[in-house]
């Protein structure tokens, strides 16, 4: 008797019952309900929000102010020109935050009285940066340094606006790698020692492996909320993206400008969101299945 192939048949011979056939087939009509309930739900919000943000008093004049076309064509280019320089100010600035802040972060988990010194000058570090709000710091950075008339200190607003965002941003990042290497279990550490490696090599081979894996996302997170506060500089000046949008929009009192700069500033925002999301998913996937450490 000759057995005919059916779609359900793999290549390796199995055939999945009946009624694993029927749970599949429950569980894709179920996803497709939520789908399509989520979808009329939110059409039907947004269907709402629309109809009582158009229909109340001031949405002409708030149209003209803040979503004129016309400004909206004039700003885009000179607003992309601007975000170069966050998109700069976001690489450097970026970079060197995750090296500072890991160097606190090894500071902080120092071992032994010798070095209680360096523990605390990195906690008191931490502690002021972190509570200092980033506008006062900036504030301060930008216009207390020039004041001193330092020689051969830099006055160009962008480089004291970018050190401004490293300081305070530093201290952030160095609590998230001190989680994380406090999180590695001391039985690493001590199975390193075993093995003959020295506290610095248990540290650098073992432990902050382990400890800068773990906290990705969270560093993920952070820079994402870098990549928007460096908009801020434009309080010092510098021609950013914020501060062109500022220069048209001071011209004619039209808001438009600030809009496409919101704008151009969450689609960059989206996708690295996005990023954190899968490699967060990702990360908790391996360690539900035993392939992370």
């Amino acid at each position: 008797m000759t057995l005919h192939k059916t779609p359900a048949v793999v290549e390796d011979g199995y055939v999945p019952s009946e009624r694993r056939i029927a749970r599949e087939r429950h569980r894709r009509a179920r996803t497709r309900r939520a789908t399509a309930i989520a979808a009329t739900s939110t059409l039907v919000v947004g269907a709402v929000l629309f109809v009582l943000i158009t229909n109340s008093p001031g949405w002409t004049r708030t149209k003209e102010t803040f979503f004129s076309a016309h400004y909206a064509r004039v700003a885009f280019p000179q607003v992309l020109e601007g975000l170069w320089l966050n998109l700069r100010l976001l690489a450097v600035c970026g970079a060197a935050v995750l090296v500072l802040g890991l160097l606190l972060a090894v500071a902080r988990t120092l071992r032994g009285p010798v070095f209680f010194p360096l523990r605390a000058l990195a906690t008191a570090y931490t502690d002021f940066f972190r509570g200092l709000p980033l506008i006062i710091c900036l504030l301060m950075v930008v216009f207390g340094v020039p004041a001193l008339r330092l020689e051969g200190v830099t006055t160009d607003p962008v480089l004291l606006g970018g050190s401004a965002l490293v300081l305070t941003y530093s201290a952030y990042v160095a609590e998230v790698f001190r989680a994380g290497i406090e999180s590695v279990h001391p039985s690493q550490r001590a199975a390193a020692r075993s093995l003959g490696l020295s506290s610095g090599q248990a540290l650098r081979f073992v432990v902050l492996p382990q400890a800068v894996r773990r906290v990705v996302p969270p560093l993920l997170n952070d820079l994402v909320s870098l990549q928007k506060d460096t908009g801020l500089v434009s309080i010092a000046g510098a021609v950013d993206a914020v501060y062109a949008a500022q220069i048209i929009a001071s011209k004619d009192f039209n808001y438009t400008p600030y809009v496409v700069a919101g704008l151009v500033f969450v689609a960059l925002t989206i996708p690295m969101t996005r990023l954190t999301d899968w490699v967060t998913a990702r990360m908790d996937q391996r360690r539900a299945q035993g392939g992370l450490v």
